[in-house]
């Protein structure tokens, strides 16, 4: 309050004050610029523009009158204006205070960059601040924006500043670019320029928060207030049913005005179980006043169907007038358009009618397919009524009428002997039940029989498949061990084979005279073995599987006839590999060995050069046989 006293203060300046001399232009045009005013007796151009002076001041009221003029840019008399709209250029001039001054930037650089305004922001940051700038004079600079709730300011020339309000915060970023100097000094550390930005505050956001959570609670109430006074009325309450009611409704049931009325309460009765054998007859009779009223309904919608026929053929009627009206404007369009009249008009006028004619004809072929299907709509119904508007019809109408309503009146009362008969039946069966005399039938017992042998039966058969799925896991697990125990012994008599290979190379060493008995032993060696293979392939041949196989058996069939010298496993596979990369060269071995009449191994070489080759041997065979 004191610094807002002492701004206002300082609003009233002395006429000694402008006493100054006038041999020093530059300084009476500054000390007049200064005060907004444009200098008196000093040739060029204006110094401030007429948008910041106070619109209709005259400058030289000052000189005539003494009265001292008040600058618009004096603290307390809204120093800081409301920032312009965006296509306005902004034009900042000098801020005066008691302690300092603003000088404002360059307007041709870009305006200051400030970060996107957290919602609710009451504080801002200030930087650039002069290193001798203190509390005080931070708050005489920027309490012109508004009431300052709090200052924070830091070691390091910049401070925080929270306002009363939010808009007080658009004031302070107008400051942002000016540069702040203490007194008339010109020492660095008594200058700076501020950068007034927002910044983000947890006091702040906790407020909004609270502010839109009144806000929220505001619009559910007005929400609800509006759903309460949108939401329709509630019924009338229902009395309770008395005979005294009962009689009040019957009549209320006679009387068209008040018939939608008692129509409710008797619905409400009959869905909460009045009716008893005691009120029955009540009941029925207000039922039957409820079914008398539906020929009078009946009358009704006569009255309104001939109602709207006789408005159909009005409406038919003045369709025909419109139409033949159309038909007279299109022939003098028509008669518009022949060689005698068309000649004399206007290319303009020539347009403009041919439009009118077009649009003429087309309303009126519209306006004729809608009559024309009324009348069709009128044939129908007149080939569905059968009947004719003779004497002798009509009299037929009567009697069938006067027979249509004994046999309704007939209906009526067969209908209310049954519904008796159904409440005696539903009395009956309600005290069976109280006193327990129902009990389950011989065909529920029967069925409970039924399901339970059928559950039995279901578990016997889960419990052999259950042995059947365990039988077939044994049978697999059995198979392989037998797969394992045919590689093992393919396995030994590979190793076997070997040894007896050495065997003989070393005996051929020893005595190296008996090499040609070596060879012979060798020679006699192998096809005893190959006998062992043929017996133990011709035990283990069976016939081919599936098509897979004697495709496979063709394949390599032509492949060890190409090749006459035959060809080892792993050879034959690479080559089998490429067609398909599922097969393995033990698959091709098994193969092989069981078909020992088509192919044959044979051994070539002697000692580390010791070969196993596959021939096609099936031709041999067939010259044989």
């Amino acid at each position: 309050m004191a610094a807002a006293a002492d701004g206002l203060g300082s609003i009233a300046i002395d006429t000694t004050q402008l006493n100054m001399s006038v041999t020093d232009p530059a300084a009476w045009a500054t000390a007049m610029n200064n005060l907004g005013m444009v200098p008196v007796g000093l040739a060029g151009q204006q110094l401030v523009t007429d948008s910041i002076c106070v619109r209709g001041f005259d400058p030289n009221l000052s000189m005539m009158t003494g009265i001292t003029p008040i600058n618009p840019m004096l603290p307390g008399m809204g120093l800081v204006p409301q920032p312009p709209p965006a296509e306005v250029p902004v034009i900042k001039e000098i801020i005066h205070c008691k302690s300092c001054t603003l000088f404002p930037p360059n307007p041709n650089l870009p305006p200051p960059s400030t970060r996107e305004r957290p919602p609710g922001c009451k504080t801002v940051f200030v930087g650039g601040l002069p290193e001798n700038a203190t509390e005080e004079i931070i708050q005489e600079v920027f309490e012109q924006c508004g009431d300052i709730t709090a200052i924070r300011k830091s070691k390091k020339n910049f401070c925080h500043i929270r306002f009363a309000e939010e808009f007080m915060v658009d004031k302070a970023i107008y400051l942002s670019g000016y540069r702040m100097r203490l007194g008339s000094s010109t020492d660095k550390k008594d200058s700076g320029r501020l950068h007034v930005d927002f910044a983000q505050a947890r006091d702040d956001f906790y407020e909004w928060e609270c502010k839109q959570r009144m806000l929220a609670r505001e619009e559910r109430h007005r929400r609800k207030m509006e759903e309460d006074r949108m939401r329709p009325l509630s019924p009338p309450a229902i009395m309770h049913y008395s005979e005294h009611e009962a009689t009040l409704l019957a009549e209320k049931l006679k009387d068209d005005s008040k018939f939608s009325e008692a129509i409710t309460v008797l619905l409400t009765w009959i869905e909460r179980g009045e009716v008893n054998r005691r009120t029955a007859n009540q009941f029925y009779s207000m039922v039957q006043s409820a079914n008398s009223h539906v020929r009078q309904l009946m009358n009704e919608k006569a009255t309104h169907e001939q109602e709207m026929e006789q408005a159909k053929e009005n409406f038919k009627n003045a369709l025909m007038g419109i139409l033949t009206q159309f038909e007279q404007i299109v022939a003098v369009f028509n008669a518009s358009t022949r060689q005698k009249a068309w000649d004399h008009f206007s290319k303009a006028q020539r347009k403009n009618i041919d439009i009118w004619r077009k649009h003429s004809e087309e309303l009126r072929n519209a306006h004729s397919e809608q009559l024309m299907g009324i009348r069709r709509e009128e044939e129908m119904e007149m080939s569905d009524d059968d009947s004719t508007d003779n004497p002798s019809s009509k009299k037929l109408r009567v009697d069938e009428s006067a027979l249509a309503a004994q046999a309704y009146a007939l209906k009526e009362e067969n209908d209310s002997l049954r519904w008796q008969l159904d409440a005696y039946r539903n009395e009956v069966e309600l005290l069976k039940q109280e006193k327990g005399q129902l009990f389950r039938t011989e065909e529920s017992i029967t069925k409970d029989q039924q399901l339970q042998f059928l559950k039995q039966t279901l578990q016997g058969m889960q419990q052999q498949l259950l042995k059947i799925q365990e039988e077939l896991n044994n049978k697999k697990s059995e198979l392989e061990q037998a797969k394992e125990e045919h590689t093992h012994t393919q396995a030994m008599l590979k190793i076997l084979q070997e040894q007896l290979k050495k065997h003989t190379k070393e005996l051929a060493e020893t005595n190296g005279h008996d090499e040609s008995q070596a060879n012979e032993i060798n020679v006699l060696t192998v096809p005893l073995v190959n006998q062992d293979r043929e017996k133990i392939s011709e035990k283990r041949s069976q016939p081919l599987k599936s098509e897979k196989e004697a495709l496979l058996i063709g394949i390599i069939s032509t492949f060890l006839h190409v090749h006459p010298f035959g060809a080892n496993i792993e050879y034959l596979w690479s080559y089998m590999q490429q067609l398909d990369s599922r097969i393995s060269a033990n698959e091709i071995e098994m193969l092989l060995m069981r078909l020992p009449r088509m192919f044959k191994q044979e051994f070539s070489g002697v000692g580390a050069t010791l070969e196993k080759r596959w021939k096609f041997c099936a031709f041999e065979r067939i010259k044989t046989t």
